[in-house]
Protein backbone atom coordinates (compact mmCIF):
# COMPACT_ATOMS: atom_id res chain seq x y z
CA UNK A 1 0.00 0.00 0.00
CA UNK A 2 2.70 2.60 0.73
CA UNK A 3 6.30 3.40 1.38
CA UNK A 4 7.40 2.28 4.80
CA UNK A 5 9.66 4.71 5.42
CA UNK A 6 9.89 7.79 7.11
CA UNK A 7 11.62 10.70 7.02
CA UNK A 8 12.30 12.96 9.96
CA UNK A 9 12.02 16.51 8.00
CA UNK A 10 7.88 16.38 9.46
CA UNK A 11 5.39 14.51 11.41
CA UNK A 12 5.34 10.96 10.91
CA UNK A 13 0.83 11.76 10.77
CA UNK A 14 1.47 14.45 8.14
CA UNK A 15 3.35 12.01 5.80
CA UNK A 16 0.67 9.57 6.04
CA UNK A 17 -1.78 12.01 5.09
CA UNK A 18 0.41 13.02 2.05
CA UNK A 19 0.97 9.56 1.36
CA UNK A 20 -3.15 8.65 1.16
CA UNK A 21 -3.26 11.83 -0.50
CA UNK A 22 -1.09 10.59 -3.22
CA UNK A 23 -2.56 7.43 -3.67
CA UNK A 24 -5.90 9.33 -4.26
CA UNK A 25 -4.30 11.56 -7.34
CA UNK A 26 -2.79 8.02 -8.50
CA UNK A 27 -6.51 6.49 -8.43
CA UNK A 28 -5.17 3.97 -6.04
CA UNK A 29 -7.98 4.78 -3.45
CA UNK A 30 -11.15 5.24 -5.80
CA UNK A 31 -14.56 7.33 -4.85
CA UNK A 32 -15.87 5.33 -1.90
CA UNK A 33 -13.01 2.81 -1.46
CA UNK A 34 -12.79 2.61 2.59
CA UNK A 35 -8.92 3.72 4.18
CA UNK A 36 -6.90 0.59 5.69
CA UNK A 37 -7.94 0.82 9.43
CA UNK A 38 -6.31 2.35 11.76
CA UNK A 39 -4.99 -0.90 13.54
CA UNK A 40 -3.82 -2.24 10.20
CA UNK A 41 -1.49 0.80 9.81
CA UNK A 42 -0.30 1.30 13.15
CA UNK A 43 0.14 -2.30 13.34
CA UNK A 44 1.91 -2.75 9.59
CA UNK A 45 3.83 0.61 9.73
CA UNK A 46 4.80 0.26 13.98
CA UNK A 47 3.84 3.59 14.76
CA UNK A 48 1.14 4.59 17.35
CA UNK A 49 -2.34 4.38 16.56
CA UNK A 50 -3.06 8.05 17.73
CA UNK A 51 -0.01 8.91 15.01
CA UNK A 52 -2.69 7.06 12.19
CA UNK A 53 -5.79 8.69 14.06
CA UNK A 54 -4.31 12.06 13.67
CA UNK A 55 -3.33 11.63 9.79
CA UNK A 56 -6.80 10.14 8.76
CA UNK A 57 -8.29 12.86 10.99
CA UNK A 58 -6.51 15.76 8.63
CA UNK A 59 -8.02 13.90 5.70
CA UNK A 60 -11.68 14.52 7.34
CA UNK A 61 -11.66 17.77 8.10
CA UNK A 62 -10.23 18.41 4.47
CA UNK A 63 -13.26 16.88 3.38
CA UNK A 64 -11.55 13.93 1.41
CA UNK A 65 -12.72 11.71 3.89
CA UNK A 66 -15.40 10.42 6.17
CA UNK A 67 -15.91 8.57 9.19
CA UNK A 68 -18.91 5.78 9.14
CA UNK A 69 -19.42 5.18 12.58
CA UNK A 70 -18.75 1.26 12.79
CA UNK A 71 -17.52 0.59 9.44
CA UNK A 72 -14.46 2.70 9.15
CA UNK A 73 -13.12 5.20 6.89
CA UNK A 74 -13.92 6.04 3.24
CA UNK A 75 -13.06 8.24 0.45
CA UNK A 76 -15.58 10.96 -0.43
CA UNK A 77 -16.94 11.81 -3.75
CA UNK A 78 -15.10 14.22 -5.80
CA UNK A 79 -12.04 14.14 -3.10
CA UNK A 80 -9.72 13.27 -6.23
CA UNK A 81 -11.06 16.47 -8.27
CA UNK A 82 -10.79 18.88 -4.78
CA UNK A 83 -7.08 17.65 -4.73
CA UNK A 84 -6.45 18.00 -8.02
CA UNK A 85 -7.37 21.74 -7.94
CA UNK A 86 -5.31 22.27 -4.82
CA UNK A 87 -2.39 20.70 -5.99
CA UNK A 88 -2.68 22.52 -8.92
CA UNK A 89 -3.38 25.96 -7.36
CA UNK A 90 -0.08 24.92 -4.71
CA UNK A 91 2.03 23.85 -7.90
CA UNK A 92 1.29 27.05 -9.91
CA UNK A 93 2.31 29.27 -6.28
CA UNK A 94 5.35 27.61 -5.09
CA UNK A 95 6.82 25.52 -8.12
CA UNK A 96 5.87 27.10 -11.78
CA UNK A 97 7.31 30.43 -10.40
CA UNK A 98 11.15 28.59 -9.99
CA UNK A 99 10.54 26.37 -13.34
CA UNK A 100 9.19 29.55 -15.10
CA UNK A 101 12.43 31.44 -14.12
CA UNK A 102 14.94 28.00 -15.33
CA UNK A 103 12.85 27.79 -18.68
CA UNK A 104 13.72 31.57 -18.94
CA UNK A 105 17.50 31.11 -17.96
CA UNK A 106 18.05 28.68 -20.11
CA UNK A 107 16.66 30.02 -22.93
CA UNK A 108 14.33 26.92 -23.61
CA UNK A 109 11.53 27.70 -26.20
CA UNK A 110 7.82 26.47 -26.23
CA UNK A 111 8.50 24.05 -28.68
CA UNK A 112 11.79 22.56 -27.35
CA UNK A 113 9.38 21.91 -24.18
CA UNK A 114 6.86 20.87 -25.97
CA UNK A 115 8.96 18.15 -27.60
CA UNK A 116 10.44 17.02 -24.83
CA UNK A 117 7.31 16.70 -23.08
CA UNK A 118 6.35 14.42 -26.12
CA UNK A 119 9.57 12.14 -26.16
CA UNK A 120 10.15 11.44 -22.67
CA UNK A 121 14.03 10.18 -22.00
CA UNK A 122 16.42 9.73 -19.64
CA UNK A 123 19.28 12.91 -18.96
CA UNK A 124 21.97 10.50 -20.20
CA UNK A 125 19.77 10.09 -23.63
CA UNK A 126 19.61 13.57 -23.29
CA UNK A 127 23.17 14.23 -22.49
CA UNK A 128 23.96 12.37 -25.48
CA UNK A 129 21.86 14.08 -27.93
CA UNK A 130 23.57 17.44 -26.70
CA UNK A 131 26.95 15.86 -27.47
CA UNK A 132 26.19 14.89 -30.76
CA UNK A 133 24.62 18.44 -31.52
CA UNK A 134 28.25 20.55 -30.71
CA UNK A 135 30.37 20.69 -32.82
CA UNK A 136 33.75 18.46 -32.82
CA UNK A 137 37.43 20.15 -32.48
Amino acid sequence: MMDHEWNDSQPIYRQLRDRVVAMILDGVLKEGDPLPSVRTVAAEYRVNPLTVLKGYQQLVDEQLVESRRGRGMFINAGARNLLLRGERQKFLAEEWPRVSATIQRLGLTAEELLEAAATPCSTKDAETKDAEKEPKS
